[in-house]
């Protein structure tokens, strides 16, 4: 009976994975949440294990909603909006300028938002800037994939950009400012590099020139905020939120430096921008019901349900074993081979699931505290970028290529790949080798 329970339990796991590759525009919350039933449901998972996964996951998924809350508020100013049509004004007609502002723009709001929400704003913005300027289809993917890819791999360099790392930075038992102090050096080197090799690849096939478009907005007709007699408060009120959200972030690393809950902070931090909404457009924060993506929460703990089952049927002795020799050696090997091991299982499962075996696997080893901090943080930049080889490897690109299909850009597996193949390699085994020896020279 035990072992007819581990089947199903096992067959659960992958009809999850299964069922939301092929069908991403599938809420992926409805699957994960049929997977987890089913495991809850073979005993696999008891009562009292639900108890310990809801502490777990519960500060990074209020920090993670907290966040995005923030988003939808200033999405509600017209931020974004504002915020593209600098970009394509600082371009100056320049295809090549385009191409590194909107890279940064991608990286900009994956450290202001989170990477899943990065790619919900970015990529419709992008879409409807290269439309308006009449580009051709192979014109638009280098800067939809380099966008995409850039707005993934910027979760890495600080954990509060990624629900999943942050469920693992609870596992692991490690501070927030700790994980940035650790990841931040390495992991921007790294996406600097994915930059510099997108670039390189994609130089041919940038318009040099920009075609003209005449009066170009974004902004819908009717927005509070739009107006030329308005454009000067406008760019003003637009700095100061900019800079009380910088300010929020900041202060979620204080706090975890001084031991008081990130996730309150991140809670007063959007509720202080929600008051703001309210006394200057008369917007109550009652919409926030409506337009909070709380399937996200669901599809988490769902996962990490799935996950727990797994590990109580002996999955995690399973990856001690084959883990345990890769990490035993010195620093730098412990790195690079947790990092490219956990860039496979996430290209093969997606990074959720990936990231989430491979840290209780990790804290299952005996290991000692600086081994163990180093092998986790390469099994994030393993999670966050290595997972970048595939489309599959993460919700967020899964998610990207299909709001790309909606807008009308056909990109093929074989077009992703082509470029992915050589530029994620490269910038993983670079930025876990660049990881150990910082880790090695700083702590």
């Amino acid at each position: 009976m035990h072992e007819l329970m581990g089947i199903i339990t096992i067959c659960a796991f992958f009809l999850t994975i299964a069922f939301i590759f092929w069908k991403p525009n599938i809420n992926e919350a409805i699957p994960a949440s049929a997977g987890a039933l089913i495991v809850l449901l073979t005993g696999t998972v008891s009562l009292s294990d639900l108890g310990a996964i809801t502490e777990t996951i519960s500060g990074a998924a209020i920090t993670i909603m907290a966040t995005i809350v923030m988003a939808i508020v200033l999405e509600s100013f017209g931020f974004f909006h504002w915020a593209a049509e600098i970009l394509l004004r600082k371009a100056r007609g320049s295809g090549i300028r385009l191409f590194w502002l909107t890279n940064f723009f991608c990286f900009l709001m994956t450290l202001f938002v989170n990477n899943d929400g990065s790619i919900l704003i970015t990529t419709p913005i992008l879409l409807m800037l290269l439309k308006s300027m009449g580009l051709k289809n192979h014109q638009k993917i280098p800067y939809l994939l380099s966008g995409a890819l850039i707005a993934t791999a910027s979760s890495a360099p600080i954990g509060v950009s990624n629900i999943v790392n942050l469920i693992a930075l609870k596992i692991v038992h490690m501070d927030l400012y700790m994980h940035t102090a650790m990841m931040f050096i390495p992991a921007s080197f790294g996406l600097v590099l994915l930059t510099l090799l997108l670039f390189a690849i994609f130089y041919k096939r940038l318009p040099k020139k920009l075609p003209e478009v005449a009066q170009w907005s974004l902004m819908p007709g009717g927005h509070p905020l739009k107006g030329d007699h308005l454009q000067e408060i406008n760019t003003k009120f637009m700095r100061n939120v900019l800079i009380f959200v910088f300010c929020v972030r900041i202060s979620l690393f204080v706090a975890s430096y001084f031991h008081f809950p990130v996730s309150i902070m991140a809670v007063l931090g959007s509720a202080f921008l929600l008051a703001w909404r309210w006394t200057f457009l008369k917007i109550p924060p009652t919409d926030m019901i409506k337009k909070t993506p709380w399937y996200i929460l669901i599809f988490a703990f769902a996962m990490y349900v799935i996950i727990y089952g797994l590990s109580n049927l002996g999955l995690t002795e399973w990856l001690i074993t084959i883990m345990q020799p890769l990490v035993a050696g010195s620093l730098l090997q412990a790195s690079v081979l947790t990092g490219l091991l956990l860039s496979i299982l996430s290209n093969l499962f997606n990074n959720h699931p990936a990231l989430m075996v491979g840290t209780l696997t990790l804290t299952n080893m005996g290991l000692d505290p600086l081994t163990l901090k180093i092998s986790y943080l390469a099994s994030v930049i393993g999670s966050d970028i290595g997972s970048l080889l595939l489309p599959i490897g993460t919700l967020a690109t899964i998610m990207w290529m299909h709001i790309i299909k909606k807008g009308g850009v056909k990109i093929s597996w074989g077009q992703y790949l082509k470029v992915t193949i050589i530029v994620i390699p490269i910038t993983a085994i670079v930025t876990l080798v660049l990881l150990s020896y910082w880790v090695s020279w700083i702590f």
